[in-house]
């Protein structure tokens, strides 16, 4: 079973991503600029393209990951909101920020009407600020 999530311990690390691949691709992009320092040749430089480019790939899947991530958590707390918010709150939906959304998720269904009406009023700015002020953190283990 998952451990428990706290605001100290939320951040998620995707072994095979961040300590297999990542590596391996920054160890072979410095490696071909090594060898076209030694070897200073055509094919040697396209190396070193290639190797950028496989860099480039695997940063920009992360990030189109990590993108629909996001989409789809707003889409989730967009609905969770109109169940749990008051009327005056659920008309004011369109204002909080996708960033705001997604530090949000955390926050279980009885602190989120408060915190809601925080962020609104402008006491709670930051993906931070909201985070550390949940009471009761709810796990998020499904993220990529």
């Amino acid at each position: 079973m998952p451990q428990p999530q706290t605001y100290k311990k939320h951040a998620r690390l995707f072994p095979l991503y961040h300590f297999f691949v990542l590596p391996v691709l920054a160890i072979n992009f410095f490696n071909s600029i090594r060898h076209v320092v030694h070897r200073p040749m055509r094919d040697t430089a396209w190396e070193v393209v290639v190797a950028f480019a496989l860099v480039m790939l695997a940063l920009s899947a992360r990030v189109m990951v990590l993108s629909v991530q996001d989409r789809l958590i707003r889409l989730e707390m967009r609905l969770r909101l109109r169940t749990l918010l008051p009327p005056d709150l659920q008309g004011r939906l369109m204002e909080l920020t996708h960033k705001q959304l997604v530090a949000l998720r955390f926050a279980s269904d009885q602190e989120m009407p408060a915190l809601v009406a925080d962020v609104l009023a402008g006491k709670l700015a930051t993906q931070k600020a909201i985070k550390q002020r949940i009471q009761d953190w709810q796990s998020d283990h499904l993220r990529a």
